[in-house]
């Protein structure tokens, strides 16, 4: 998390490493090229895509360099238009999440990706500062980025589907959400430039979490897929393995979720008993998480070299 005041905390996702695309049947894996998996979103921001201008240069680790935007899976730059600028400091592997839109990865997943590289890929920082003309998309910056990071670093990957344990989000009561969560058009619209004080987050397309007292946190979002939310759980640091929408709900919807944290043990839960967190997923949400396998495409690097300095 990042704080962004003294109340109020912005998640940021930039180190996910990990995609959560479809669940198939069948356990056999087999391999596909990066060009034959064109998700939506990708044909959506136009295809193929440059920047006008790019320097890359190694990074001074103790001299962060802050990123022009979130470098997450949502679609909200999190703040405001970069106007086609990209500047950022991350090693490798988190620009090649960013650039094919990775959800959060289980340790499976995490090192069939990295099976084949050096280990600079996921720890060398480099400080990427770029820019194309006119106002641009977040996904559009992402096919920037996957542009560069094949002319720069040589990188080649593909995808191979692999079973993995997962956590399946899954309706509590058939048919049924909970009162903190709801379709987004029954809610405040993304365009209201002044929303009403008890609209949390203000911003849409954005994951938010404030602290509140006794020791409880929320957390909340606007105009986010089922798919989304369920990436959204893992960035609560409380489960140990990735979620994947099982619920059957289509559209995007608002929602919120307050908790206690346990003081005793503030760090990941497997879930094998009841936890307030739990819990508030089921009454806030009507949700749940059940364990079980999932065979889901998981992004591999094929080739990666050091880029030339400039």
């Amino acid at each position: 998390m990042r704080v962004n005041s003294k109340h109020f905390i912005r998640l940021r996702i930039a180190r996910i490493v990990a995609v959560v695309l479809l669940s198939f049947l069948g356990v056999l894996a087999h391999a596909q090229t990066a060009a034959d998996i064109t998700p939506e979103w990708q044909k959506a921001a136009g295809g193929k895509l440059s920047f006008d201008a790019a320097s890359i240069k190694l990074g001074d680790p103790a001299k962060r360099t802050p990123p022009s935007f979130a470098l997450d899976y949502l679609d909200s730059f999190g703040g405001g238009n970069p106007h086609g600028r990209f500047v950022g400091q991350f090693a490798l592997q988190g620009y090649i999440a960013f650039a094919y839109k990775l959800f959060p990865y289980s340790q499976e997943q995490k090192d069939a990706m990295l099976a084949h590289v050096p280990k600079w890929v996921s720890t060398d920082q480099y400080v990427i500062n770029a820019e194309a003309e006119g106002n641009r998309t977040k996904d559009q910056m992402r096919l920037m980025i996957q542009s560069l990071l094949a002319d720069r670093f040589k990188l080649s990957v593909h995808f191979e589907r692999i079973e993995v344990p997962v956590f399946a989000l899954v309706l509590d009561k058939l048919g049924k959400t909970g009162p903190k969560l709801h379709p987004h058009s029954d809610g405040v619209p993304c365009d209201v430039s002044t929303p009403p004080p008890d609209t949390f987050p203000p911003v849409c397309d954005s994951i938010s979490a404030t602290d509140k007292p006794n020791n409880a946190i929320l957390i909340g979002a606007r105009n986010l897929t089922m798919k989304q939310i369920a990436a959204a759980l893992i960035a609560t640091g409380r489960l140990t393995r990735p979620a994947v929408d099982q619920s059957g709900l289509d559209g995007r919807f608002d929602f919120t979720l307050e908790w206690i944290r346990e003081s005793n043990n503030p760090g990941p839960i497997d879930l094998q008993e009841g936890t307030t967190f739990q819990e508030a997923l089921q009454e806030q949400l009507g949700l749940k998480l059940k364990s079980t396998k999932a065979t889901m495409d998981t992004l591999v690097i094929d080739h990666v070299e050091r880029p030339t300095e400039n």
